[in-house]
């Protein structure tokens, strides 16, 4: 996690909201890739930190199924970012804060262990969560 949190400030420095995530590999000790949000710098807006993320890690294996990997991230995933970490079969999701307003991983959504998707990943929540929490909340309160 702090990992991330150091990309969620990389976020933050570039006028992008500090979301962070990184990809770890299936025995947990390998970084894969990283990625934060974007959709500032780069006008995407599915430049989300996770769906970044899962596109390098996807490219530094050379295949698509993410099978066995970890997706750690600062904020709870969206409804776009929990489909992206279905459809990439992901096994585990950890974050940290919780997001009451657009969560998807157990807050206002729970798309990744929606019952009637082919694919569940485990989620781990809460994991520095005050640090998570605080980033968000500065940069929204320097707005």
């Amino acid at each position: 996690m702090r990992l991330a949190l150091d990309e969620a400030e990389a976020a933050a420095r570039g006028g992008d909201v500090p979301v962070g995530a990184v990809v770890l590999s299936p025995d947990g000790t390998t970084v894969l890739a990283t990625g934060h949000n974007e959709r500032e710098a780069t006008g995407d807006p599915t430049a989300h930190a996770e769906v970044l993320a899962i596109r390098r890690a996807a490219a530094h294996l050379g295949e698509w199924r993410l099978s066995g990997c970890t997706l750690v991230v600062t904020l709870e995933p969206c409804t776009m970012c929990a489909g992206a970490l279905v459809q990439s079969r992901v096994d585990r999701v950890v974050y940290g804060a919780r997001d009451q307003k657009a969560g998807a991983a157990g807050s206002l959504f729970d798309v990744v262990r929606d019952r009637r998707l082919n694919h569940r990943p485990e989620v781990i929540e809460g994991v520095l969560a005050d640090e998570c929490a605080h980033l968000l909340t500065e940069f929204f309160r320097d707005r």
